[in-house]
């Protein structure tokens, strides 16, 4: 099994990356703030950055260093990666079954189920755990129609329907998301999924949270030799790593939800963190976003039993699992894929 290595957020202003023999530096007005050893790194995000030096780029590259680009709001800029790797008969036969109907259906069909029972699972938590505090019967409703849409989704027989039911379901459970969030209500109310900007703090913490996934999904599969940008339920968009968003709908309730209501509730972050700009896009301050990433890290390390290897693993090594379990698929060593199931 890969080592769980760890991934650099460098959030200072004005900062610039560079290398000195295996060493990455960070660098802020010619300063040397951090100094780490390169092969205690799977990946480095950038955060509203200055720039960063070719030979650091080169040196990543050749590591097996994921190097991500974004804004200091989460937004994805650029992403640098070296020499295309892999075997190449796995990524062919990745092709063909993009063209094939029969089998993007089946997939997208194990996609949205796992989603759908990871979702259940979010509220069916909150029921266990405060049933006295969330409105329960509220709760089990959205519970009974989610689980009624995947009774549809074993039935439907093309993707435009499967998408459809993937949209009702995500609509039902954030109807029913503020009931989990049982601190600091007054701050934190979500008024419906919204993005690009998000409107409220929580989808502000939404939106990071699926960012750096997909950051983290998308590196496993290149690191598996599957190409990101070529999947079975996101159709092919330039510039879209369909494959990526694919797998992370299954990921997403545990890794970014359940994350998002744990800040929430547990104090760690208040509505002060929050900056709310003149278009009405909600952004995390510095000291949010500093707080919210060591979280993200601290969470990776925590360790689950894997629903399919039956074996206790990091939370982190979850996508790097799921990217194999599809290149094993794709390559026919089995005979389905196993989507991720929170139990």
């Amino acid at each position: 099994m890969r080592k769980l290595l760890n991934t650099l957020y460098v959030t200072i202003p004005d900062t610039y990356l560079a290398c000195e023999g295996e060493n990455i530096l960070i660098r802020v007005d010619d300063e040397i703030k951090f100094r780490v050893p390169v092969h205690n790194l799977e990946g480095i995000v950038c955060f509203n950055f200055t720039g960063a030096s070719p030979k650091l780029m080169q040196l990543c590259c050749e590591r097996g260093v994921s190097l991500s680009f974004l804004t200091q709001y989460g937004k994805f800029q650029a992403r640098v990666t070296g020499k295309v790797s892999g075997n190449i008969l796995l990524r062919k036969n990745q092709y063909r079954w993009t063209d094939n109907d029969d089998i993007c259906v089946r997939l997208a069909k194990r996609f949205i189920a796992a989603k759908m029972m990871n979702c259940r699972a979010v509220l069916h938590r909150a029921i266990r755990d405060h049933p006295e505090v969330v409105d329960t019967s509220l709760l089990v409703s959205i519970m009974k129609l989610i689980s009624d849409l995947g009774k549809k989704v074993d039935k439907a027989m093309d993707l435009h329907t499967l998408r459809g039911l993937e949209g009702q379901a995500a609509n039902l459970y954030f109807s029913g998301f503020n009931e989990l969030i049982l601190a600091q209500k007054y701050a934190f109310q979500m008024t419906g999924r919204n993005r690009r900007p998000p409107l409220d703090r929580v989808n502000a913490l939404l939106s990071f949270f699926y960012t750096l996934l997909a950051h983290e999904v998308t590196a496993a599969l290149e690191s598996v030799g599957l190409d990101p940008q070529a999947g079975f339920l996101h159709r092919d968009r330039p510039g879209r790593a369909s494959l990526a968003l694919d797998i992370m709908e299954e990921l997403r309730s545990h890794f970014a939800d359940r994350l998002t209501l744990n800040l929430i509730n547990r104090n760690q972050i208040d509505g002060e963190g929050f900056v709310i700009k003149e278009n009405g896009a909600v952004i995390m301050d510095d000291s949010t976003r500093k707080e919210v990433l060591t979280t993200w890290q601290k969470r990776k390390q925590e360790e689950i039993t894997h629903p399919y290897l039956d074996e206790k693993v990091p939370l982190g090594l979850i996508p790097y699992i799921q990217a194999v379990l599809m290149a094993r698929h794709i390559r026919g060593d089995i005979e389905d894929y196993p989507p991720f199931i929170w139990k």
